[in-house]
C-alpha cells in the first residue's frame, strides 16, 4: 500500500511538471483522492500476501493454548509400577509366596483391593482375603467421588477415586494390601497409580479379567 501510495505521489508531480494543458488539474485532483482514500486504509488489512505465512505460527500458538489431552478416551500411557522389582523372578509368585510374610502378615491373610474397570466408570472395594465369603471393608466409586455422566470413565477419576479410598483405608489401619483389577477402560492404570500416591503399599497386583475363548458370534452390521 505504500508503494501505491508513493507511487501515485510520484504521478502527481509528474503531472506538475508536464506541459499538458487539458484537464490537468482536475486529474491531479483525482490523484490525490485516491491517495487519501489508500492512506486511510487500515494497513493491516491490506496485507493479505502474509497470511498464508502466518498460518503455521498461528497454529502453534493455538496448539500451545490447549489443555492437555485427556487419556480417558483414547487409552493412557504406560505407567512404571515395577520400578522397585529388582529381577524377573520377583515378579512371579512360587511356592513359598502365601506364607511369605509382609510387615508381618502372611500373604494369603492380606487385605485385598478389588478394582472393577468399565469404560464407564471404575469401581473400588477393600476386602479381607477370605475368597468367596470376604467382607467388604471399603467402597467407593468415581461417582461417589462426584464425577458424573461421561466423567465417571476418565483417568483422572480413577486416580481421584483411588488417592481417596487409600487415605480412608490408612485412617482404619490398612497399610499394604493386595490389588486385584477386572476389567478393561481408561482407568486401569490410574488407579493403581493412585493407590500408591495416596500411601497403600501395594505387594502384588493380579489382573482377573475373564478371557473368553469362545465368544459369542457378533451382532450383524447395521445397515443405514
Amino acid at each position: 500500500m505504500l508503494r501505491k501510495c508513493s507511487s501515485l505521489i510520484g504521478l502527481v508531480k509528474n503531472i506538475e511538471n508536464s506541459s499538458l494543458h487539458t484537464n490537468k488539474h482536475v486529474l491531479k485532483e483525482n490523484i490525490l483522492l485516491n491517495v487519501e482514500r489508500l492512506c486511510s486504509i487500515d494497513i493491516a488489512k491490506s496485507f493479505h500476501f502474509a497470511l498464508p505465512r502466518s498460518k503455521s505460527e498461528d497454529r502453534r500458538e493455538m496448539l500451545a493454548s490447549l489443555p492437555v489431552k485427556d487419556e480417558g478416551t483414547d487409552g493412557e500411557r504406560a505407567v512404571d509400577i515395577d520400578s522397585l522389582i529388582k529381577s524377573r523372578e520377583d515378579m512371579f509368585p512360587d511356592e513359598r509366596t502365601p506364607t511369605t510374610l509382609f510387615d508381618g502378615i502372611p500373604f494369603q491373610d492380606m487385605p485385598i483391593c478389588n478394582i472393577r474397570v468399565s469404560p464407564n466408570n471404575t469401581i473400588f472395594t477393600l476386602s479381607d482375603a477370605k475368597g468367596s465369603h470376604c467382607t467388604i471393608k471399603m467402597l467407593r466409586s468415581c461417582g461417589i467421588e462426584g464425577f458424573k455422566n461421561a466423567r465417571k470413565g476418565t483417568n483422572i477419576a480413577a486416580q481421584a477415586t483411588a488417592i481417596s479410598i487409600s487415605t480412608k483405608a490408612l485412617e482404619r489401619g490398612y497399610k499394604t494390601v493386595r490389588v486385584r483389577i477386572r476389567g478393561l477402560g481408561p482407568g486401569r492404570m490410574s488407579a493403581i497409580k493412585g493407590l500408591q500416591m495416596g500411601g497403600l503399599n501395594i505387594i502384588s497386583i493380579t489382573d482377573s479379567t475373564p478371557v473368553s475363548w469362545n465368544p459369542p458370534r457378533a451382532r450383524k452390521r447395521r445397515r443405514i
